[in-house]
């Protein structure tokens, strides 16, 4: 085999037919799931994935534990609600039989409610997607994981498509959890709250991505995602300044 397609999944019947179907001209497709209650190794199973389920211990333990069990040389490594596009499915093929380099970064275009979001730090967004299964781990940080890889890596054009959020809501919950996180990580850092840095860092966080980064030019939605953003800057040292209350109370 050349190609293993690897994904990770808990819960995401509602994505992963798409995410898999967009993978048909991969040799194989892994999908190692973390004990979803809802119909998504059903359906990987239907779409002729290899299904696995193992117990989470982290991003880069499940994707790392994925990888292990692909044949391939050439390993794609999409989230469930990521979709290869049609061109970028033609590049992978290319490069893949005629190259000297051992991982690629890949654009991704990030879709928000069904917007493509051009500016504000979101495009073109380029990780490392694929990459020679011998050359490359993952490796976990405090929030979200990165790969790192042994040799030359290169870039290609073509987009991965990656549905981020559903809706505003969906945004908000899920800066509600990062920001837990990022609060866990500034503390473990030895960062202390500052009241400076709670009323100057979200506005700044706006600024940059707003009009800095061109956030204007996505209209509304480029808008809400830049106070979205700042909002979650806030959360963040909010939430650091009750974890030192609650040290303080024990």
């Amino acid at each position: 085999m050349l190609l293993s397609a690897v994904v990770i999944t808990r819960n995401e019947e509602k994505r992963i037919e798409q995410c898999l179907s967009s993978l048909s001209f991969c040799d194989e497709v892994i999908v190692v799931d973390s004990g979803s209650v809802d119909k998504t190794c059903e359906i990987a199973r239907k779409l002729s994935a290899q299904v696995v389920i193992r117990e989470w211990e982290g991003y880069a333990a499940q994707k790392n534990f994925a990888n292990s069990l692909a044949k391939g040389k050439w390993i794609l490594s999409i989230d469930a609600d990521e979709e290869v596009s049609s061109n970028l499915k033609q590049e992978i093929l290319s490069v893949i039989t005629n190259t000297q380099n051992t991982a690629f970064l890949v654009p991704r275009r990030t879709i928000h409610s069904g917007q493509w979001i051009r500016h504000g730090g979101w495009y073109p967004n380029r990780l490392i997607r694929l990459f020679q299964k011998d050359k490359a781990q993952w490796v976990d940080e405090e929030i979200h994981e990165f790969i790192k890889v042994e040799g030359p890596v290169s870039q290609l054009r073509s987009d991965l498509i990656h549905y981020s959020f559903d809706s505003i809501s969906d945004q908000v919950e899920r800066n509600n959890r990062y920001s837990s996180l990022g609060a866990q990580a500034l503390s473990r850092r030895g960062n202390r709250f500052s009241l400076i840095k709670l009323l100057c860092k979200p506005p700044l966080k706006f600024l940059e991505t707003f009009v800095l980064k061109l956030g204007f030019l996505d209209g509304y939605r480029g808008f809400f995602i830049s106070v979205m953003a700042a909002h979650s800057v806030f959360l963040k040292w909010a939430k650091l300044w009750e974890l030192e209350r609650a040290e303080e109370k024990k």
